[in-house]
């Protein structure tokens, strides 16, 4: 069977294919064995280590409110992010110079500086011009920072899922007398989602992992600021280390689950339904259309 793309392997290449898959899994395995024994050379896999996170404590007490503060603080920048850079991006196609420019402007600005730098001046920021506690003060540097630089981000996404649109869509639009904005809102914003959500997802997913940054540099108690005290609490800084990672792998994991759903479920509400009429359904569709042509010429004459 030959794609548009390529070819179907033939014989040999099947045999080729089978090969390097075999040899990648068996370089996987020594990889992964070579790890394991590293482990447990330095005596990292014993029980004692990993004890702890089978009990309560290192979970209500360490874990658990990091990983509260982590959801919290990407929770709050997805909120923020997602509609101000759909504004932002919507702006830089406007036709307004003095509303493209000023949005490419800000947009370019924040995307070319490094998230932890907007995290570092926001917080030097609330702290010689505002009154926030210092307690609170490291979570909304971190989200003023992810805020920021996400939605200059997404800004570009958006654009670019628009623009990927026919452009055909447009002169449909003005063709029947729609405004820009009632054909931004309701032809290609709506069909430019199901392009746009794998990137959106996997900069939702950039900002779940960088709230680690304002733990490092900020003191902000996310996750892995409470993993090096429970680490130093017991001692296991490896074990927890690999904790932390895999809490993070299951919450991307489950947001991209939930985005592959989302996006299946937009698709097929997109498709149409395939839905046949009977005889007499089509007979009451030509008789309205048939009274609806007869009324608007009797209107017309008079």
């Amino acid at each position: 069977m030959t794609s548009v793309l390529y070819d179907a392997p033939g014989p040999r290449a099947k045999r080729r294919n089978v090969l390097f898959s075999v040899l990648f899994f068996v370089l996987l395995a020594l990889l992964l064995w070579w790890i394991w024994q590293t482990l447990d050379d330095k005596g990292q896999l014993e029980w004692a280590l990993w004890k702890p996170f089978t009990t309560s404590e290192a979970w209500t007490t360490y874990l658990l409110p990091g990983l509260a503060d982590t959801l919290k603080a990407a929770a709050l920048s997805m909120v923020i992010a997602l509609p101000l850079g759909a504004v932002l991006g919507i702006a830089r196609m406007s036709d307004h110079r003095w509303v493209r420019i000023p949005a490419g402007a800000v947009v370019e600005f924040f995307r070319a500086i490094p998230v932890l730098l907007l995290m570092l001046f926001a917080n030097e920021f609330y702290v010689r011009s505002t009154g926030i506690p210092s307690d609170e003060r490291p979570l909304y540097a971190v989200v003023t920072g992810l805020v920021l630089y996400n939605a200059s981000v997404l800004a570009e996404i958006v654009r670019a899922g628009i623009l990927s649109l026919p452009k055909g869509q447009s002169e449909a639009a003005m063709a029947i007398g729609l405004r820009k904005s009632q054909t931004m809102s309701s032809i290609l914003l709506p069909q430019a989602v199901t392009a746009m959500l794998p990137a959106i997802v996997s900069q939702l997913v950039v900002i779940v992992k960088d709230t680690a940054l304002g733990g490092v540099m900020l003191g902000f108690t996310e996750l892995l600021n409470t993993r090096s005290t429970l680490a130093a609490n017991y001692a296991n800084v490896v074990p927890s280390f690999i904790v932390v990672a895999v809490i993070f792998i299951v919450l991307n994991f489950i947001l991209t689950s939930f985005a592959s759903w989302l996006e299946r479920r937009l698709r097929r509400s997109k498709r149409s339904t395939g839905a046949v009429l009977g005889a007499d359904k089509v007979d009451d569709v030509n008789a309205a259309e048939v009274g609806g042509s007869y009324g608007t010429g009797a209107g017309g004459s008079i």
